[in-house]
């Protein structure tokens, strides 16, 4: 047991998904069922891990284990008439996208700014907009089971994707900001030559 070292860093970064991750709860506990859809913090947070977690384990493990817990609690709850028994239909689409999130911010976040920030928002919006709409798209016959009938999917889903890049600028600006500020503030938070 004397192995084991508190990590400060890992600590306020798992700390900062969780509370994104309670507020994507809230936000839709109290809005209109579907109002706020795709409106959510979990694009944020994967950019987040994958950018600031050096464990491949941590920086996959932590996003998707909130998707989880949240996509859980809603499934159980307020989205029950949507639920499969376990999660959505086509959930392991979902997660498949938020691994290639991650992924995104761990190859274009090594140097952090504005603009890789925010080109690595749009790849992952638009990452989002494909993977999750093939399910939706595939087998349902309120579409031609061809490219033609895709091309109708994406386009329906727009709307859905506008909100989550609008969620994802917002939320990341938050998340990135604020470490970035408390990385500043405590040295004890940057990284350091050992993989945290």
């Amino acid at each position: 047991m004397s192995h084991l070292k508190f990590n400060p860093r890992t600590a306020i970064l798992l700390l900062m998904i969780l509370v994104l991750t309670v507020f994507r709860l809230l936000v839709t506990f109290n809005s209109d069922a579907l109002q706020f859809a795709n409106f959510s913090s979990i694009g944020a947070v994967a950019l987040f891990g994958g950018a600031y977690f050096k464990d491949n384990l941590k920086a996959f493990a932590f996003p998707l284990l909130s998707l989880f817990l949240s996509d859980f609690i809603l499934s159980t709850t307020i989205f029950s008439k949507y639920s499969n028994g376990f999660l959505y239909e086509g959930w392991y689409w979902v997660y498949g996208a938020f691994a290639l999130m991650v992924l995104v911010g761990r190859v274009l976040l090594k140097n952090i700014n504005a603009i890789t920030l925010l080109s690595s928002t749009l790849v992952i919006v638009f990452i989002h907009w494909i993977v999750t709409d093939i399910p939706v798209w595939f087998k349902n016959p309120a579409y031609t089971q061809d490219l033609a009938g895709f091309w109708l999917c994406l386009e329906k889903a727009i709307p859905f994707e506008i909100r989550f890049l609008e969620g994802t600028i917002i939320y990341g600006a938050i998340l990135f900001g604020a470490f970035e500020i408390l990385k500043a503030k405590y040295p004890v938070l940057k990284l350091q030559t050992q993989k945290l």
